[in-house]
């Protein structure tokens, strides 16, 4: 449960069951006031730190409106989060619950896992053993398998699959695709009405799969991302640093995102989409290119923009409804091709999605969506200018700037160990922040000079 505060409300019996905050009158309200403070309180003292690098604010004016930016950008980011559990509260709870027949005794549509996979003779039999395991009626659960052209000796370890698992598909491609095309042969073979991607290497804790479902008994949710951890968190220092970034990413950056319903990438590990709002899109999304090129990387984040597009709203589950765990590079050079395609993939879809946003959520596009998108192109340009340039001609250490990325960080790391207690990676998370101000933030420019070339990498 990662240390949420929260008790059990059962809908139904032997049906769902979801953790709900406790109501404790005027003290719910006291940490978000108080987080609020002290973000305007330290808000001065952290763009002081940062735009004291240039000696003199009127010195490196267009510093010193970043910091402003970024920092008032990254603190929204933590407030927003502070909403996230009424938003989902609503969501995850309906007026029929009090009714005679709750939803809960009958909303559970036929559902379909489609995982691509290459060469993953290692962990795909534990990735389709965990999808068979799923709390869920198993007349109504459906596993496609796509091997996409592996050259070790996946297909053999799925073929045994086969023979020990009644009902597991198998596509199989002689020769390699690409996982966006593994991912659409999949979902056109998917007979369910909700159709669960899951990367090889991941899986979802079969008693929580339930409350991926639940939600799509709304008609406007076009897809749900579940809440993912690292499996091999405690590998190294290096992936207990992403452990720290993952829990950020997912509890405090997707949840901000998830209060507006407007998640913007619902992750590659473990998300559900509505069947029809796939299909109606399936053609652009397989084909879709940028540049003139075929975009070969950022499936999730394309496919997600592909629903919003069509008015859906998106959701994110943290940990006390749905744990998924997922593996991450445990080589900085694994860490580095894989971040380097993310970027990629960021790069990509912030034009594509850039074209329709403002029109179907002003709000969300003026106040995060393009804040995000500038933030994200500058930052690297200003690492540049703080961290080499100025350094260089003036000799001023950057030591103002880096000590208030810190202070930023200890604000987000406060609402961190609120929602988190038990979870033990926190303090990676300062590291983290030095390693993306020294050296992912610079991924960026690298990512945009090689755009076109649309290789996948490693991990």
């Amino acid at each position: 449960m990662n240390g949420t505060n929260s008790k059990t409300i059962s809908y139904a019996p032997g049906q769902l069951a979801f953790p709900q905050p406790f109501e404790l009158g005027w003290s719910r309200y006291f940490y978000p006031a108080s987080l609020f403070l002290a973000a305007a309180a330290t808000l001065f003292f952290i763009i002081l730190l940062k735009s004291k690098t240039t000696v003199d604010y009127s010195f490196e004016p267009v510093l010193f409106i970043y910091s402003i930016f970024v920092t008032s950008f990254q603190l929204s980011r933590v407030a927003t989060a502070t909403f996230y559990k009424k938003t989902l509260h609503k969501v995850m709870q309906s007026e029929a619950v009090s009714d005679s027949m709750a939803i809960a005794d009958y909303w559970e549509p036929e559902v379909t896992f489609v995982i691509p996979c290459k060469n993953e003779e290692k962990d795909i039999a534990h990735t389709v053993k965990r999808c068979f395991e799923a709390d869920y009626p198993k007349d109504k659960l459906q596993v496609i398998v796509i091997n996409d052209g592996s050259t070790d000796n996946t297909y053999a370890v799925l073929k045994d699959l086969q023979n020990e698992l009644k009902g597991l598909e198998i596509i199989h491609f002689e020769k390699n695709r690409g996982k966006r095309q593994a991912m659409a042969e999949g979902m056109r073979q998917a007979k369910g009405e909700i159709i669960v991607q899951l990367d090889s290497d991941s899986y979802i804790e079969p008693s929580t799969f339930r409350n991926l479902i639940y939600p799509f008994w709304r008609s406007d949710i076009g897809a749900v991302c579940a809440h993912a951890d690292p499996q091999n968190a405690d590998k190294n220092i290096l992936t207990r640093m992403q452990a720290a970034y993952y829990f950020m990413s997912f509890r405090i950056l997707k949840a901000a995102e998830s209060t507006f319903l407007s998640v913007f990438c619902c992750s590659g590990c473990a998300s559900a989409y509505r069947k029809s709002a796939v299909f109606a899109i399936i053609d652009e999304w397989e084909n879709e290119k940028f540049l003139g090129l075929p975009v070969t990387w950022g499936d999730d984040r394309a496919l997600t923009s592909w629903v919003l597009k069509q008015g859906y709203k998106t959701l994110y589950l943290d940990p006390a409804y749905v744990q998924a765990y997922t593996i991450i590079p445990e080589k900085f050079k694994q860490l580095i091709k894989q971040q380097s395609r993310w970027k990629k993939s960021w790069i990509a879809n912030a034009f594509i999605t850039g074209r329709f946003i403002w029109k179907k959520q002003p709000f969300v596009s003026l106040f995060y969506f393009f804040p995000l998108i500038a933030i994200s192109f500058l930052t690297p340009l200003m690492a540049v200018r703080a961290l080499i340039y100025i350094p260089i001609r003036y000799g001023i250490f950057p030591f103002y700037h880096i000590f208030g990325i810190l202070l930023i960080t200890a604000l987000i790391t406060v609402f961190y160990r609120y929602v988190a207690p038990k979870n033990k990676y926190w303090p990676y998370l300062f590291l983290w922040s030095l390693l993306n101000l020294f050296v992912l933030s610079f991924l960026m420019i690298w990512a945009a000079l090689r755009i076109q070339n649309r290789g996948w990498g490693t991990r």
